[in-house]
């Protein structure tokens, strides 16, 4: 399903085109609207995209954040029963492609017969491609175009630069809302300072990637997955000031369990803000602060 098989396809196949990242609301409509699209045609359905966000090759001035990485994505998108996901790397000659370029390109790899998009959908060098381009370029190479509604959440254009100021300002319901799903990271868990234990309140301590976008600081209730269990938990993203660290660390009290994880991959489900962090006048403090996060996540529902 990973950029193979696709020289097989038929001229029946419908694509869907964006960057998809985080797979949220107004992505999946384009993905529904494709299968859609194939099975009434008995063709197949594809999503283009790409394997590096542009704007990280374009080296903005601030550090570019994803909401998913690839292996996500394609898990995700399976779900949706989309035939073909396809990966293309996104580099400098690739960037030079025309809007013309690039369409003739897709027309000759894919067998496109339909092309589903965004009503914002830019393309091409310098995005100089738009959705009235691609109408104009229909007749020529063959195909139809599909321009998707407008999805809203709260009055407002669904997108995943909305979803990322959400995730930063805390406000991890809305983001939630509009991806469909818990915002979530995967990782490793790592040997952290083992301050935690000491307490009675062990942490795992992930290990994510550097360009995932991290929410705001503070304390979350969330829902791990750890060998095809779900648990509840409290997990922490901050400097632990209390004890004056130093390093942003993620770290996740894991409710009613008691396994040794160290190197295994968990993933942090995010569904509820609790508080920001505090720095507390001593440990016992923090204690009476954890415990009453405990009785919080004990109450929540799993997601």
């Amino acid at each position: 399903m990973l950029n193979e098989n696709y020289e097989t396809f038929n001229k029946m196949n419908y694509i869907a085109l964006g960057s998809f990242d985080g797979v949220h609301r107004g992505h999946l409509s384009l993905v529904k609207k494709a299968v859609s699209l194939a099975r009434e045609h008995n063709g197949k359905s594809i999503v283009y995209t790409f394997r590096n966000h542009p704007r990280i090759l374009l080296k903005s001035r601030n550090p570019f954040k994803i909401l998913l990485d690839n292996d996500s994505k394609l898990e995700i998108l399976k779900r949706e029963n989309i035939d073909l996901v396809f990966f293309e790397e996104f580099d400098e000659n690739f960037m030079k492609l025309s809007p013309e370029e690039f369409i003739e390109y897709l027309c000759d790899k894919f067998k496109v017969k339909g092309i589903v998009v965004g009503f914002n959908y830019k393309f091409g060098y310098k995005n100089l491609g738009n959705v009235e381009f691609l109408k104009t370029l229909s007749n020529k190479y063959n195909y139809k175009v599909y321009v998707v509604e407008t999805c809203t959440y709260l009055e407002e254009v669904v997108s995943s630069t909305r979803i990322r100021e959400a995730l930063l300002k805390g406000d991890i319901e809305v983001a939630n809302e509009m991806l469909t799903r818990a915002y979530f990271i995967k990782g490793k868990v790592v040997h952290g300072k083992q301050l935690g234990r000491k307490l009675g309140f062990p942490t795992a301590n992930l290990e994510y990637g550097e360009n995932i976008v991290l929410p705001k600081q503070g304390v979350y209730y969330t829902n791990i997955m750890w060998n095809n269990n779900i648990y509840k938990g409290i997990t922490s993203i901050g400097d632990n000031p209390t004890v004056e660290g130093s390093n942003i660390t993620l770290e996740s009290f894991i409710l009613d369990f008691n396994k040794y994880i160290y190197g295994d991959e968990i993933t942090v489900n995010f569904i509820k803000r609790f508080r920001d962090n505090v720095k507390f006048n001593s440990l016992d403090e923090l204690v009476t602060q954890l415990n009453k996060d405990k009785l919080m996540a004990e109450k929540e529902k799993f997601m």
